[in-house]
């Protein structure tokens, strides 16, 4: 069984009846998939040019941004999720990642790589093609305490909801024991803490 074990987890086994177990178990084993790929501050771009080298198919998405200095401005690209980049490869050749300095680890859970959603990747892929204006954003998640930023209500502090494909802040007045419900873009709030509201 230990044999068996040890076969599976090294990528380019020559056991046919290993490889069989494994992608028949595993099929993402032998299908390349995208994965999240954790680096190193400010690695993302070194790791993304060894991997090229490699011939790994790698994504970073990126945007601009305006960098002020004392005497001077100039215009960065910059990673869109920092020390994230994504790479599209069979699980069994994990390790031609995990050896390039400044790689961390693969994202996902129980300590195995969990492939991303093809859609999302691509729409990301898609953005970029056509310069679609793209830029990072707080991660919300529905039940957060945020604070609206613009408008009339800039300052008010609610929970995030959502009903219908659209995202909502119910607002409260302590005052009088009641509250309502503004139709709101999630890039006109800002998460208030990182506790998430139960």
């Amino acid at each position: 069984m230990a044999e068996t074990q040890q076969a599976i987890l090294q990528p380019g086994s020559t056991s046919s009846a290993t490889s069989s177990s494994a992608s028949h178990v595993f099929p993402e084993w032998v299908m390349p998939r995208w994965y999240a790929v954790y680096t190193a501050p400010h690695h993302e771009k070194r790791v993304r040019e060894q991997l090229m080298a490699k011939r790994v198919e790698t994504f970073l998405p990126v945007y601009t941004t305006v960098h002020r200095w004392k005497d001077r401005t100039a215009k960065l690209q910059v990673p869109l999720f920092p020390s994230y980049l994504f790479a599209h490869l069979p699980l069994r050749d994990r390790l031609q990642v995990l050896q390039v300095p400044g790689v961390v680890n693969f994202v996902g859970t129980g300590g195995r790589p969990v492939p991303l959603p093809d859609h999302e990747i691509e729409a990301l892929r898609k953005a970029a093609e056509i310069n679609l204006v793209v830029r990072p954003h707080p991660y919300l998640k529905v039940g957060t305490k945020v604070r609206i930023k613009t408008g009339p209500f800039e300052g008010l502090q609610g929970i995030l909801s959502r009903r219908k494909g659209s995202f909502r802040v119910v607002l409260s007045l302590e005052l009088i024991a009641s509250a309502f419900v503004l139709e709101i873009d999630v890039s006109e709030v800002e998460p208030v803490n990182n506790r998430r509201i139960v």
